[in-house]
């Protein structure tokens, strides 16, 4: 099976909107750096972001970022991606091996928490001497938030979000996150209360209204959020405010803020990310004031403040790639490291609270499954959906839980890879004498469940079970990577063995053996099994968990074609 391939052109996003955007990016997809300089959105009588544009510019020299990395520092383009591949077989095994990189928490103990002090001091450096403006920090801050918003709430479920942004410079990271958070397929609403007339926030506004992004007022919002939004981002203050919030904003709080008692969900609130610092908190000392605001995310910005040891929140992110070794140095701080491109980086929280496990659910939106509209063949409906999958980036889209059931019905349950698809049926390969080969060997009956989580999509499929002719095996096998094929040997899948020591001693050994391109012989007891199906139902999420079910059966070969039939069934 052909996979598509997918491609995504560059796009800019940050200061100037419009015709200028599609000038510069032109410019960027056919010559080099030089040629960007020419774009006439660095010309100050036509672009009024031309001075800041050029200022990203030299930051891009300094740092010696590549403009194809998506969230690379400050240059604002989406990651520009070609990729294909020739068959199942050939699937990438490495994707998606960023955004696991950068869900892996650091440990909190080993990073700095910043006072009020130091951070002033760290901001002050930055504008002074190092040479940053407010705007690119902000720009920056502002990317961060939206990376790490788009790591752990996707837009396929929290789609409709509400940014709250305050008067300031916190105000103003919340305005270019929602900017990001359009472009990368989010639909953001901003409540912005009170305006500033400073050029540079009115240049954020403004980028925002030729979106087509809606601003609303306070009393606008429904009595219960999470009627109309499916995320809230706490832009309102950061680590310079003191005292209590005034109107609008402590109504505003206390929208955010579920009664003693109830939980967030019971009273329409949804999740909450802050910027930062919780809106409210003592940038030191936490809640003094009491607001009782306790957001599921907080995003800290260069590094955590105090406060965010008080944070029991499921999620901590940090921001703060572009920290010069200058301030690292000057003020001994101890930043985590962030993984490949990424903007931001988890960190583990000093406490967690309990995860109530009957909360978590998806309200599945945005696909569907008609009969008008399904393929006759499943085969065919297969072929469609797992393309799909693989256009849409879905991590090792072939993965797929093989059931099988033992002579006397004891269930077993584990992940194997699709290797091959054709009108026979469905391809793995493993061990003969694992427990799963030995159970289909005794009873020739499984069931195979592939669940496409971005989606909303799950494909489960029953049949009988034969073991693949030799040649198949044969010429799978020697298309593995040298090192896959040793591996078949080195283990004796599913045995009790008495330490990792005894498969890095064999594997060792092999690899010598096999040295200088030996050929490698595949071992009797590896091979391919194939299922044949005589069900598949295939199952769209829906909201309101009313999913769409639809099972197609075998009823029989008609002039050498197999026939189907589809049902509907209730979810």
């Amino acid at each position: 099976m052909a996979m598509p391939i997918a491609r995504c052109l560059p796009r800019l996003l940050p200061f100037g909107v419009g015709q200028g955007e599609a000038e510069l990016g032109r410019a960027f997809t056919s010559q080099a750096l030089q040629s960007i300089q020419a774009s006439p959105l660095f010309d100050n009588s036509r672009y009024p972001f031309a001075e800041a544009n050029r200022t990203n510019l030299q930051f891009l020299k300094h740092q010696g970022s590549p403009f194809c990395k998506r969230a690379s520092a400050l240059s604002n383009y989406r990651r520009c991606a070609t990729a294909s591949s020739t068959g199942i077989a050939e699937q990438a095994s490495s994707q998606g091996e960023n955004q696991m990189a950068s869900s892996t928490p650091h440990n909190d103990e080993s990073i700095s928490y910043l006072s009020q002090a130091e951070a002033s001091a760290i901001d002050e450096l930055l504008m002074g001497e190092l040479g940053f403006s407010i705007d690119q920090l902000m720009e920056l801050a502002g990317l961060s938030v939206a990376s790490a918003v788009s790591e752990v709430y996707e837009a396929n479920h929290y789609r409709r979000v509400l940014i709250i942004c305050g008067p300031g410079n916190n105000g103003g990271d919340g305005l270019v996150a929602a900017r990001h958070l359009c472009h990368f397929g989010y639909k953001p609403t901003i409540c912005y209360p009170k305006r500033t007339n400073k050029p540079l926030y009115q240049g954020l506004v403004t980028q925002l209204e030729s979106l087509k992004i809606p601003f609303v007022l306070p009393e606008e919002l429904p009595s219960k959020l999470k009627d109309q939004f499916d995320l809230v981002i706490d832009a309102m203050f950061g680590f310079s405010f003191h005292g209590i919030p005034r109107p609008p904003f402590d109504s505003l709080l206390r929208k955010l803020v579920a009664p003693n008692g109830k939980k967030a969900e019971e009273v329409g609130v949804p999740p909450i990310v802050s910027v930062d610092i919780p809106s409210g908190w003592h940038v030191e000392n936490g809640d003094t004031e009491g607001t009782c605001l306790r957001p599921d995310m907080l995003v800290s910005l260069t590094a955590p403040k105090l406060c965010a040891k008080m944070f029991k929140g499921a999620h901590h992110y940090v921001g703060g790639r572009f920290v010069p070794p200058a301030i690292v140095e000057k003020f001994s701080v101890r930043l985590p490291s962030y993984p490949g491109h990424s903007m931001c980086v988890r960190i583990s929280p000093t406490e967690s609270q309990p995860v109530d496990i009957a909360a978590l659910r998806l309200n599945y939106v945005g696909f569907e499954l008609l009969e008008e509209s399904a393929k006759k063949d499943p085969f065919e409906q297969f072929k469609t959906w797992f393309d799909e999958a693989v256009s849409r980036k879905v991590s090792e889209p072939n993965a797929m839980t093989l059931a099988t059931a033992s002579e006397n019905g004891q269930p077993s349950a584990r992940l194997v890879l699709l290797k091959a698809l054709d009108e026979r049926g469905f391809v793995w390969y493993t061990n003969y004498d694992s427990r799963k080969a030995a159970e289909l060997k005794a009873n020739p009956k499984a069931c195979l469940v592939f669940f496409w989580e971005p989606l909303h999509r799950s494909v489960r499929i029953e049949g009988s079970v034969e073991m693949v002719s030799s040649e198949e095996s044969d010429s799978y096998f020697h298309s593995r990577p040298r090192g896959s094929q040793i591996g078949a040997l080195v283990s004796a899948q599913s045995s009790v063995i008495p330490g990792r020591h005894v498969l890095d001693k064999a594997n060792e050994e092999l690899n010598a053996e096999y040295a200088d391109g030996k050929f490698i012989p595949r071992p009797a007891h590896w091979g391919g099994f194939r299922l044949i199906p005589e069900m598949i139902e295939f199952w769209q999420g829906r909201e309101s968990r009313l999913h769409d079910r639809l099972r197609y059966t075998r009823e029989g070969d008609s002039n050498g074609q197999k026939t189907w039939k589809i049902d509907r069934l209730s979810p």
